[in-house]
């Protein structure tokens, strides 16, 4: 720059008409003074009617008062920043501005720059509002869960306080006295699996609470003993190869609640050509922990099928108990708890799914 030109002498009138962002000069007598052609053009008013009225008169009646508040403390000599109100455009239409502003007591001015904020605000309302009814309805599945397993709690108490008073010693066929011990190992699985699930569903911090090393035999073995009798009915056979780690940090009962359901549908699902093969490893894959679970059973078109597999109530079989619920409860557990679930299945070769955990 020449020595002999001042900074002063070069013009802001291109800065200030041309820059997309509303700015403006208001006095400390609640009226504008200069507007750029962008406040206009919001506001949907000719220059003349804007300094003609006082500003709050183009304020939302709700955001007057804290308006009213905020301008004592501009005119107190405190700038502001990141102030957000609504004006009134004059098709009525509710802009969200988000004002800094600078005032100049010596000349009683403020000079003020605003963003408009209106899609980032109704955004977030319909955030808000979705997150309120998802905080709802969790609340209410919350409550349906805890109903239903507190309700089963007495028949399965019955079901055990009746093998109970049972006299084995009058059952001489060792078939059925083999019968009868697996129904009673069943119930009083079942029975504790319940009073988990009660005391999970009471934790309110899902990330936090009843976080364990849980040893996978053990989860596996507890998992096997209500499902004894399908399994010996389908003569479903285990390969179990958990030499790269043995134990899991996880919530027990979501651990039990997923092999429930994969080991369930493993046998519902069963190819008619062969017996049931379900193989669960582990593995480390870069840094991350692994459970890979496959069966050989009559498996389905995974890859047609890759944005429904986990939602609820989607169904790829017509089997009579199939209610589309266990898959999705598989994800949800896994997601939860910060990891994710994936599946590989083609027809009449059998499904793996490949089970990530947190790190």
């Amino acid at each position: 720059m020449n020595a002999s030109q001042n900074p002063k002498d070069y013009s802001l009138e291109p800065f200030f008409d041309s820059s997309p962002d509303l700015m403006c000069v208001a006095g400390f007598d609640g009226y504008f003074k200069r507007i750029n052609p962008a406040l206009c053009e919001l506001l949907k008013y000719p220059e003349e009617e804007l300094y003609a009225q006082p500003i709050n008169s183009f304020v939302h009646p709700d955001d007057q008062e804290l308006t009213h508040e905020h301008r004592k403390q501009i005119h107190g000599g405190r700038s502001l920043l990141n102030f957000e109100n609504r004006y009134i455009t004059k098709d009525g239409e509710i802009v969200w501005l988000s004002w800094s502003s600078i005032p100049y007591e010596k000349s009683g001015l403020v000079y003020a720059i605003a963003k408009n904020i209106t899609y980032q605000k109704e955004h977030e309302g319909s955030r808000n509002a979705m997150l309120a009814d998802l905080t709802k309805t969790n609340e209410r599945l919350k409550q349906l869960n805890y109903a239903t397993s507190h309700d089963l709690r007495s028949p399965v108490a019955n079901l055990i306080s009746l093998f109970g008073i049972l006299d084995h010693s009058k059952i001489t066929d060792p078939e059925t006295q083999s019968f009868l011990s697996m129904l009673t190992d069943a119930a009083d699985e079942l029975e504790q699996m319940l009073n988990r699930y009660l005391e999970q569903i009471q934790q309110t911090d899902a990330l936090s609470a009843d976080m364990e090393l849980v040893p996978l035999f053990e989860v596996i073995r507890a998992v096997q003993k209500p499902l004894s009798y399908l399994i010996r009915d389908a003569r479903a056979v285990f390969d179990l190869e958990f030499s790269v780690y043995d134990r899991i940090p996880f919530k027990r009962s979501y651990l039990e609640g997923i092999f429930l359901n994969l080991i369930t549908n493993s046998i519902k699902y069963a190819h008619p050509e062969r017996y049931p093969e379900i193989r669960i490893e582990t593995r480390v894959v870069d840094g991350r922990k692994q459970i890979i679970y496959s069966d050989n059973g009559i498996g389905f078109d995974s890859e047609a099928n890759k944005d429904r597999v986990f939602g609820l109530h989607e169904k790829f079989h017509e089997h009579k108990d199939s209610k589309g619920i266990g898959l999705y409860l598989v994800a949800c557990h896994m997601q939860e708890m910060g990891g994710r679930i994936e599946v590989d299945s083609k027809v009449g070769e059998g499904t793996t799914f490949t089970l990530t955990f947190a790190d």
